[in-house]
Order: structure tokens, then C-alpha cells, then sequence
């Protein structure tokens, strides 16, 4: 079998198919020599015929043969099938894609070599080396095996490699972008904070300034009760009116408190510092969804 490239092993799984293949021919081969016999025993018991009866006894036989050879046929090609599949099967558990090239089956040398190797190296080895049927074949060679193993354990850590270098970018763009919007937050309250101490300063000056208001026209109010006691309606008129004034007052300053939050909110630096924080808001949801996707148990 050197002209094939076999080594040993597989020339003994050659050996063992062959020897298979002949003993399904031989079985066979008896069947259609049967055949003949059964005619011969049961029709050619007179000594002359007619021609139809010829063609009856001959078509009869014709039949017979086909069936035999037909089915024979079909039972190699399931055969050839059968053995197909296992070799497949083994290939696939190490993730290899056999090819075959059907025109080969009709190379009239290799045809030759085959049956030259029957007539000879077959039969001697059949002699020497009997070894048992095997339900399965063996396994590839480990040689090759650990090598394809290998490169596919290398492939993977590169892979794993690759993913946790580019799992450690997220990582720091995650808590670069976590820095800079708490840096934004504490900003922002700050200037809330300006914004409001001013506010409540002027608040309080109004109200001091009303309060002293008040104090002087109660003052007014005493002194003139106490110098002229036929305008005390006058000036309880004037308390009442200034007591209504306070209230306008009042509400004047709490429409002015509003008036400047809204005016607050509507400065530069107020929108610029939301702006801000919208856009980190949406770069750390946009980071956690890519964490996810690469680390979807956490």
C-alpha cells in the first residue's frame, strides 16, 4: 500500500474493510449461482423446449439476477455511507472539514493498484496479521491532535486577552467620566449656594427695613395719641393702611424672590453647568450598558 500513503494502521483498517467487502461479494455471488441452480433443478427437466418457454424460464431468471445484483448494489453504497459517516464524525470531534474528490473513484490506475493489492499484499496479510473486528475506528494520531488543541487554546487566550485590555479602557473612561461629574455636582451646589446667600441677605435687609417702617409709624401713631387725641381715627387709618402697605410689600418681595430664582436658572452658567451634567448623565448610562454587554453576571 506505499503507492496510497498509508501507514500501518490504516493499511489494517484497509485490510479489514476489503475483507468485509469480499465476504458480502462472496455471499452474494453464491445467491446468484443459486439462482441458476433452482432453475436447473426446477425447469430443465425435459429434454427439449420451445422457444417460448426458453424466453419464459430466461426473462424468470433475468429478474432473479437483477433483484440480487440491484440490491447488492444498493447495500454498498449504504455500506460506503455508513463508513463515510464515522470517519466524518471523528473529524468533526476535532473540528476538521474532510474533503473528497468524487473523480478519483473512476482513476483507472488507482482501481488497479486496488486490485493488484488484493491479489497479493492482500492475501498475504491476510494470512500473517489476522487481527479482530473493531466497532469503532481509533482515534487520530495525538501529534496532531495537541497541536490543533493548542493553537485553539492560543487563539482563545488572545481573544481573552484582547477583551480584558479593552474591558480595562471602559473601566477607566467610566471612572474618569464618574470624576468629572461629581466634580460638576459639587460645582453647581456651590454656586446654589452663592446665589442663595445673596438672596437671603437682601431678603433680610427688605424685612429690616419694613420692620423700621413699621417702628416709626407705630411711633408716630403713639406720639401723635398722646399730643392730639381727636386724630387717633386718622392715625389708626394710617396703621391699617401701612399694615396693608407691609403685605403689598411682602408679596412684592415674594414675587421678587421668584422673579430672581427664574432669573437664576436662566443665566449662562446655570445652563452651561446642566449641560454638563445632562451629558455625563448620559456618558455614564452609556458606560454601564457596555459593561454589561461585557460583563453581564455582575
Amino acid at each position: 500500500m506505499a503507492e496510497f500513503g498509508f501507514n500501518e494502521h490504516h493499511q489494517n483498517e484497509v485490510i479489514n474493510y476489503m475483507r468485509f467487502a469480499r465476504s458480502k461479494r462472496v455471499l452474494r455471488l453464491k445467491t446468484i449461482d443459486s439462482c441458476f441452480e433452482e432453475l436447473k433443478d426446477s425447469r430443465l427437466v425435459e429434454e427439449t423446449f420451445t422457444v417460448d418457454e426458453v424466453r419464459e424460464m430466461l426473462d424468470g431468471l433475468q429478474v432473479v439476477v437483477r433483484g440480487e445484483v440491484e440490491m447488492e448494489l444498493i447495500n454498498t453504497a449504504h455500506t460506503n455511507v455508513l463508513l463515510l459517516r464515522q470517519l466524518f464524525s471523528q473529524a468533526e470531534k476535532f473540528y476538521l472539514r474532510l474533503q473528497s474528490d468524487i473523480s478519483e473513484l473512476e482513476n483507472r490506475e488507482l482501481l488497479e493498484q486496488v486490485a493488484e493489492f488484493e491479489k497479493t499484499d492482500f492475501k498475504a496479510t491476510d494470512k500473517i496479521n489476522q487481527e479482530p473486528s473493531k466497532p469503532k475506528l481509533a482515534p487520530l494520531n495525538e501529534g496532531g491532535v495537541s497541536e490543533l488543541l493548542n493553537k485553539e487554546i492560543a487563539r482563545l487566550q488572545e481573544e481573552n486577552d484582547k477583551l480584558k485590555a479593552r474591558l480595562r479602557t471602559i473601566e477607566t473612561q467610566a471612572m474618569s467620566a464618574l470624576d468629572e461629574k461629581t466634580k460638576a455636582e459639587r460645582a453647581l451646589k456651590d454656586l446654589q449656594k452663592v446665589q442663595g446667600d445673596q438672596q437671603l441677605a437682601a431678603q433680610s435687609q427688605e424685612i429690616s427695613s419694613l420692620e423700621d417702617t413699621v417702628a416709626a409709624l407705630k411711633e408716630d401713631y403713639e406720639r401723635s395719641l398722646s399730643a392730639n387725641v381727636a386724630s387717633q381715627k386718622d392715625l389708626q387709618e394710617n396703621l391699617i393702611s401701612a399694615k396693608h402697605e407691609l403685605l403689598r410689600v411682602q408679596e412684592q418681595l415674594s414675587l421678587a424672590e421668584k422673579e430672581l430664582e427664574k432669573k437664576f436658572q436662566q443665566t449662562a452658567a446655570y445652563r452651561n453647568m446642566k449641560e454638563i451634567l445632562t451629558k455625563k448623565n448620559e456618558q455614564i448610562k452609556e458606560i454601564r450598558k457596555r459593561l454589561q454587554r461585557y460583563e453581564p453576571n455582575e
